[in-house]
C-alpha cells in the first residue's frame, strides 16, 4: 500500500508531462496550420493585387484587370476609345432607342467590320442588366450618365465610371480611359496619328481656303444646330486651321447654337457647308428645308458647296470619327474642284 502511495504523485506527474507534451503538439500544429492560412492568403492577396490596378473614377475606385478578356462597354464614347486602345468589346450599348437587334453597331461606316461580332446589350441610357450579367464580363466601361445603376454594375464586375460633359470633353474622356486601362502608350501613338493626318491635310489645302468660312449644321428633330468650334467636328476644323462663320467662331456649353429658324439661315451660311442628318426624319426635315427659297440664297448653295456628310463621324466623339472626318476633308476640299 506505501508503494502504492508513493507510485502515485509519479504516475500523476508522468499523466502532467504527457499532457502538456500533446498540448504543446496541438498547439504547435494550430499555430502552424494558421501560420500556412495567413501565409495562402497573403500570397492570394498579393497575386490579386498584381493582376489589377485600383483606378479612381467618379464613382469611387476599382480594381481594374490588368490584361481584360471580355469587356462590356457602354456608351458610344466608350466603344470607340476600347477599339483604339486594341480592346475588342464582347458587346455594347447601341445609340439607337428602337430594339436591342438595332443595326447601329455593324452600320456606322467609320466602325466598320471593328465591331464584328459585338452584342448588342440595350440603349446607352438603360443598358440591359441581364443580358450583360449573361456575358460574364471581367470589366465593365461605362460613363457618368450609368451612375445611378453603378452599384448594380459593379455588383456583376469591376465598372468604371468615366467623365463626359459633352463633346467639348472628347479628348479627354479617351485620355482618362487609356490611364485606367494603362495604355498610354497606345493612346499616344493614336495622337501622334491623328496629328500626323492634320500636318499632312494642312499641305494639301496649302492657301486656298485662307479666306474661306467652313459652316457646321445639323437636323436633329426639329431642331436645325449650328455646330461651334467646341464642337466635335468643329475642333478637328479648328486643329486644321479652317476659318468658320462669326455667328459659329465662338465656344458654347452645348457646343452648338440651337433652335435656327428659316429666318435666322444666315446663321449656318459659308463658303462651304457641312450639313449632318441622325435618321430618316431629319433627312426629311433637311430636304424640306432645301426647298425653301431662303434655303436656296445661301452662299455654299448657291456655289454648290452644301455636302451631307455623315452624322454617326461628324458627330462623333473618338479618333476613329476623328479619322473619318479627315477622309471626307479630303474628298470635299481637296479632291473637289
Amino acid at each position: 500500500m506505501g508503494v502504492l502511495r508513493k507510485a502515485a504523485p509519479v504516475k500523476i506527474l508522468q499523466s502532467r508531462t504527457i499532457y502538456l507534451l500533446l498540448l504543446g503538439i496541438l498547439i504547435f500544429s494550430v499555430v502552424s496550420a494558421c501560420a500556412r492560412n495567413v501565409n495562402h492568403t497573403t500570397q492570394h492577396s498579393e497575386q490579386a493585387a498584381s493582376e489589377c490596378r485600383v483606378v479612381q473614377h467618379l464613382a469611387g475606385e476599382t480594381c481594374v484587370p490588368n490584361n481584360p478578356k471580355r469587356v462590356v462597354t457602354i456608351a458610344s464614347m466608350t466603344l470607340g476609345n476600347a477599339l483604339i486602345l486594341g480592346i475588342k468589346p464582347v458587346a455594347s450599348t447601341s445609340g439607337q432607342p428602337e430594339d436591342l437587334n438595332s443595326t447601329y453597331l455593324s452600320n456606322q461606316n467609320y466602325l466598320g467590320n471593328r465591331v464584328s461580332g459585338v452584342k448588342n446589350i440595350g440603349k446607352t441610357y438603360m443598358p440591359s442588366l441581364e443580358a450583360i450579367k449573361l456575358l460574364n464580363p471581367d470589366l465593365i466601361l461605362s460613363w457618368q450618365y450609368t451612375r445611378d445603376i453603378y452599384p448594380l454594375l459593379s455588383q456583376i464586375s469591376p465598372t468604371i465610371l468615366a467623365p463626359w460633359q459633352g463633346p467639348p470633353s472628347w479628348r479627354e474622356n479617351f485620355n482618362f480611359m487609356a490611364e485606367a486601362l494603362g495604355k498610354q502608350e497606345v493612346a499616344q501613338q493614336a495622337w501622334n496619328h491623328y496629328y500626323q493626318r492634320v500636318e499632312k491635310l494642312k499641305i494639301a489645302l496649302g492657301d486656298q481656303y485662307r479666306d474661306k468660312k467652313i459652316s457646321i449644321t445639323a437636323f436633329s428633330g426639329e431642331i436645325t444646330a449650328a455646330l461651334v468650334k467646341n464642337s466635335f467636328s468643329g475642333s478637328i476644323l479648328e486643329d486644321v486651321g479652317l476659318h468658320r462663320p462669326k455667328a459659329q467662331d465662338i465656344v458654347t456649353d452645348t457646343s452648338d447654337i440651337q433652335n435656327i429658324s428659316e429666318e435666322t439661315l444666315e446663321e449656318i451660311d459659308g463658303d462651304i457647308l457641312f450639313v449632318l442628318t441622325y435618321d430618316s426624319r431629319d433627312k426629311s426635315q433637311f430636304e424640306a428645308m432645301q426647298q425653301k427659297p431662303l434655303w436656296k440664297k445661301l452662299k455654299a448653295v448657291q456655289q454648290g458647296r452644301a455636302y451631307p456628310v455623315n452624322s454617326s463621324f461628324w458627330g462623333g466623339n473618338n479618333l476613329l470619327a476623328a479619322d473619318a472626318v479627315i477622309d471626307d476633308l479630303y474628298k470635299y476640299l481637296v479632291n473637289t474642284p
